[in-house]
Formats: C-alpha cells, structure tokens, sequence
C-alpha cells in the first residue's frame, strides 16, 4: 500500500511538523495574549502574575507531559 503525499509529505512527516513548530508558535501567541490582556487591564504585577499562572496553566501541562515522555524514552 502506497502512502499518501501532501506536497510531498506523508501525514507523519505533516503530524511531526505540526508538534515541533506550530503548536510551539501557538503557545508564544498565547503569551502574548495573555500579556496583552494584562496590559489593557492594568493589571499590575500581581494581576498580571495571576493572569499567567490561570490562564498559562495548560500549556505548561503540554510542556511538561513532552519533556516528562523525552525522559521516560531516554
């Protein structure tokens, strides 16, 4: 069976770009949202902290479920 290919591409090789670069891409957008909200809302420092720790709590779930599965394979 012949593998598919988009833009010369199979679905892994498009899956693996996705997880290094893109979803990376989109964590620093929501940083930056998050920041931006702080800005606009005059948050302060300590809003602004609690702001990233609410809100910034799931990525730093996805980043560390990565680096957790890199040191069980390693």
């Amino acid at each position: 069976m012949s593998e598919e290919l988009l833009l010369g591409l199979t679905f892994e090789e498009w899956e693996e770009w996705g997880m290094r670069i893109l979803i990376p891409a989109f964590i620093l957008y929501m940083v930056f949202i998050i920041g931006h909200l702080a800005w606009k809302s005059k948050a302060g420092k300590y809003g602004t902290l609690w702001l990233f720790i609410a809100l910034g709590v799931g990525f730093v779930g996805f980043i560390a479920k990565g680096i957790i599965e890199w040191f069980m394979t390693h």
